[in-house]
């Protein structure tokens, strides 16, 4: 029998397992809430795996007791080296495969983006991270510690940004913007104020603050100027992370790929993505940008088969994979034709 192998890719909200063998097989796929043990801690983080990875075997029909080769876990919270120093003895400690390759997620969505070895990933979701790497093997990373670390940015940074700038815009503190008037419509209050005292008083959930980002970037796309210059922040934050990562890496005048993944940067807003793309040529000409279409699992699993490979995975191997887990949004309604029927996604609840 052929290889087989795991691959993790757990986020901040959600986590896919795949099991696939090494001619580029997928054979079974689970999806569960978060597994970052920043959320959950270690020995909370291991229990979802734990579930997620016996779902995955048993859509497979690959019985609990036959081994396989790799898992390739990629993780959210894996920010420092003594962080994925303790992932990774925590999961050894586990049986699911006789060798295991560990370290933050942002890896797996690198690898999705591109096989390209001199490589840099910036992702903007719910937050916002970077990483790197160079055909050499050094890497460039960020702690993503929070503010503690200096960062900033993200789909939360900028809906909460979005809702002060526009309470300050109705009372008087800030400039008069569109902003305001957007929120008040959304929340379908008559004011931002009463918007404000509302989540304040629990009649609103906190969570919802974090709808306003698709806002910010309508009203920004109208031409804002109090919206455009958050917008403008984001980019300029997204630019500097590219910056530093390629200094790291002596990347900055040499040929390379920039790969941008995430919630808000997926979503190609044109006034960001004008940004960075202009920001990002004029200070390294020779990148190449693109925004990832596979879904991270897709890049976790890559990697485990550069693995079993000693080496990138062969071109048809890839497409293999590619293929089967390239249509996230089909897989998810489960329309004729899609590699995953709807009856493959059972979401196990995680386990605290």
């Amino acid at each position: 029998m052929t290889a087989l192998f795991l691959a993790v890719d757990g986020g901040n909200s959600k986590t896919d397992v795949v099991l696939g063998t090494a001619d580029g097989r997928v054979l079974g796929y689970a999806r569960g809430g978060t597994s970052s043990p920043h959320s959950l801690g270690l020995p909370g983080a291991v229990r979802v795996l734990d579930t997620l990875i016996a779902d995955a075997r048993a859509r497979a029909g690959v019985p609990a007791g036959t081994p396989v080769d790799l898992a390739a876990i990629y993780l959210a919270g894996a920010d420092l080296p003594v962080e994925v120093d303790r992932l990774h003895a925590a999961v050894a400690d586990r049986d699911w495969a006789r060798r295991y390759v560990v370290d933050n997620d942002c890896f797996a969505l690198l690898r999705a983006g591109t096989a390209n070895p001199d490589a840099i990933a910036v992702v903007c979701g719910a937050g916002n991270n970077c990483v790197g790497r160079a055909a050499d093997g050094r890497t460039a990373r960020f702690p993503s510690l929070g503010p503690i670390s200096g960062d900033w940015g993200g789909g939360h940074d900028l809906a909460e940004h979005t809702l002060r700038d526009a309470a300050r815009g109705e009372d008087g503190r800030g400039e008069p913007t569109g902003l305001t008037d957007a929120v008040a419509r959304h929340f379908g209050r008559p004011t931002v104020e009463s918007v404000s005292i509302a989540l304040h008083l629990g009649e609103l959930p906190r969570h919802a603050v974090h709808e306003l980002t698709p806002l910010l970037f309508d009203v920004a796309a109208a031409g804002d100027p109090v919206a455009l210059r958050l917008v403008r922040r984001q980019a300029d934050e997204i630019l500097a992370q590219h910056r530093v990562a390629a200094a790291r890496l002596g990347l900055t005048d040499a040929p390379h790929a920039l790969v941008l993944g995430g919630g808000v940067l997926r979503a190609r807003h044109a006034v960001l993505h004008e940004w960075i793309l202009a920001g990002a040529h004029a200070r390294s000409p020779r990148v190449e940008v693109t925004v990832v279409a596979d879904p991270p699992v897709a890049g976790a699993a890559l990697l485990a088969l550069d693995t079993l490979h000693g080496g990138p995975a062969p071109h048809p191997v890839e497409r293999s994979v590619r293929t089967a887990l390239g249509d996230p949004a089909g897989a998810r309604s489960g329309e004729p034709g899609s590699p995953w029927r709807a009856d493959h996604l059972r979401t196990p609840e995680p386990q605290t």
